[in-house]
């Protein structure tokens, strides 16, 4: 059945792994190396606070069961293990509280997936640079970041998390990267990653497993690689396959055109942003907005009478259920609970979602007065624009504020700026790393480029944490 029906783009995956094959340091742009140099360093974040919380630590511990051969490192922890095995808990730590970075079109956090990868081969096999690191991680960031594109909202829309389906593509490219998989062989990795991918969008109400997706698609990815670096064969034409290919089963809106949309000119991974807040990425500007108006009015919570929420309609669907206290990844997960927090606290950040504010009789009083809705003229603005927002709010005394944001904090359109990354890294890990460790981690990070080895970084983030 699948030689019937034509291709939805023919040789996308053996042009897509030509491409990644032949990626070398030299050939990316300034652009792509700053931005993976900051993802580094907000990746790194990332997994040493990951480290330190529950789910990640029962991975852990299953992992440390299985006894395999010990070279690489259970980030923060002074562990080891094997490579599949390193990643897989390094990337559940990595997605372990909605800090990772994200890119807008493709619903990717490639960070928490690449970063790993690189750092266990690098740690395994020795005499890594600081370019080969970068090398590795572009290679998995541009690949899957297509993957995702190609895939559409309809991915999503169909129940998946991009972060365990489309990651998959991050992972096995960063790994035949890191493997140095020729043009074949990278191919056959693709194909056979394609059929371990997985994740539903139903985790996101209150399940830890919602954090392993991401551990299990770069696990995946280093079983992909290494098969096809022993000849294991896969689905050669994965992606564009008319019947049973990546795209025509997961996604019913798939753009395959997007998979190899201006290849090695337009590069996607410098299109990824960072999160300024710790919750799902799609609330953000809802979040600011709200910010926005209480600051610039001096409005208190009881000041409020009601609050009106114009979302997407995918930001509707994603964000906008009935908040139970069901957990803190619902807490992340949700538009009202962050809307409360952002009202009582100013902020939503690591201590906003502790387990003992998730049923805060302030926050749940404060939810009961917000209403949001799929907002029709957001929605005609089309799929750039579905993290918008425009919220107006009913004060007491009879006075309507209104905030629209069209683009959020910290995307590429509305950027961090360096300095907001590293503030953020030095908060993250402060309860992590001694302070010694921190400004030699963000030297490192910000001349990667220069380093001839990255040993010594890798030693910093293997050590045992102060939480540890």
């Amino acid at each position: 059945m699948s030689s019937s029906k034509p291709p939805l783009l023919a040789n996308a995956t053996r042009d897509l792994a030509a491409f990644a094959a032949s990626i070398r340091y030299e050939d990316l742009p300034a652009e792509v190396v700053q931005r993976i140099k900051t993802s580094a360093l907000d990746s790194i974040a990332c997994c040493l606070y990951g480290a330190t919380l529950p789910w990640t630590r029962k991975v852990g511990e299953m992992v440390e069961d299985e006894g395999a051969a010990p070279v690489a490192s259970i980030m923060g922890t002074g562990r080891r293990t094997s490579v599949a095995n390193a990643v897989l808990v390094n990337a559940t730590a990595g997605h372990a509280f909605e800090l990772d970075d994200i890119h807008k079109e493709s619903i990717l956090h490639p960070g928490s997936i690449a970063l790993p990868i690189a750092a266990a081969y690098a740690e395994r096999d020795g005499g890594w640079s600081g370019r080969d690191l970068i090398a590795a991680m572009a290679t998995g960031y541009e690949v899957g970041i297509r993957v995702g594109n190609a895939a559409t909202m309809g991915l999503f829309f169909r129940g998946f998390h991009p972060q365990g389906s489309s990651g998959v593509f991050v992972g096995a490219a960063c790994a035949g990267k890191s493997l140095g998989l020729d043009a074949g062989r990278m191919q056959h990795a693709l194909g056979i990653v394609g059929s371990q991918a997985g994740g539903l969008m139903a985790a996101q109400e209150g399940a830890m497993v919602k954090r392993f997706h991401a551990g299990r698609a770069a696990q995946s990815g280093v079983y992909s690689a290494q098969l096809a670096a022993r000849d294991f064969t896969g689905i050669t034409d994965v992606l564009e396959a008319s019947y049973g290919g990546y795209l025509a089963a997961y996604s019913d809106s798939p753009n395959a055109a997007r998979l190899t949309d201006g290849l090695g000119s337009d590069w996607e991974t410098a299109k990824v942003g960072y999160k300024p807040h710790a919750s799902v990425t799609s609330i953000h500007s809802a979040l600011d907005a709200l910010a926005h108006i209480m600051r610039e009015n001096r409005l208190a919570p009881d000041d409020i009478e009601s609050v009106d929420v114009g979302v997407s309609e995918m930001t509707f669907v994603h964000c906008a259920w009935d908040y139970k206290a069901q957990g803190v990844t619902a807490a992340q997960m949700n538009l009202y609970y962050g809307l409360a927090v952002i009202a009582h606290d100013g902020v939503a950040f690591v201590s906003q979602y502790r387990e003992d504010r998730l049923a805060d009789p302030r926050l749940l009083d404060f939810i009961r007065r917000i209403h949001a809705r799929s907002d029709a003229d957001i929605n005609a603005m089309g799929p750039a624009f579905r993290h918008a927002a425009t919220v107006a709010v009913r004060t007491r005394d009879g006075r309507t504020l209104s905030k629209q944001i069209l683009n959020r904090r910290g995307s590429p359109e509305n950027p961090l700026r360096p300095e907001d990354v590293e503030y953020k890294f030095r908060n993250v890990v402060a309860s992590c790393l001694a302070p010694r460790d921190i400004d030699q981690a963000v030297r490192m990070c910000d001349t990667l480029e220069t380093m001839d080895d990255v040993g010594p970084l890798l030693a910093l983030l293997a050590q045992p944490g102060r939480a540890a």
